[in-house]
């Protein structure tokens, strides 16, 4: 539930930079899970499981929230190594 709490914070702080949000949308559709709107809660949602492990991976608990600035930090990471890419 903690998380569910974290991703509706992380919106807003991703909401309030417009230069953002296209890597956004686009790694929030990356983490989503496939078919989504087969199970509850029936939203496009990343998988708690993979988010459980990702913290773990990264804070060292899979309880960990990170702040909002390693959300920034990382779609801004995600922004250059995208444009590296194209």
């Amino acid at each position: 539930m903690r998380m569910l709490v974290w991703l509706g914070v992380a919106s807003v702080v991703v909401a309030m930079r417009p230069g953002l949000w296209p890597i956004a949308i686009r790694q929030a559709r990356a983490f989503t899970r496939a078919r989504w709107y087969l199970n509850a809660p029936y939203l496009p949602i990343p998988d708690l499981d993979y988010l459980r492990f990702r913290m773990e991976t990264v804070y060292g608990t899979a309880d960990a929230l990170p702040p909002s600035k390693d959300l920034l930090e990382y779609l801004r990471w995600c922004r250059t190594q995208r444009r590296l890419w194209v």
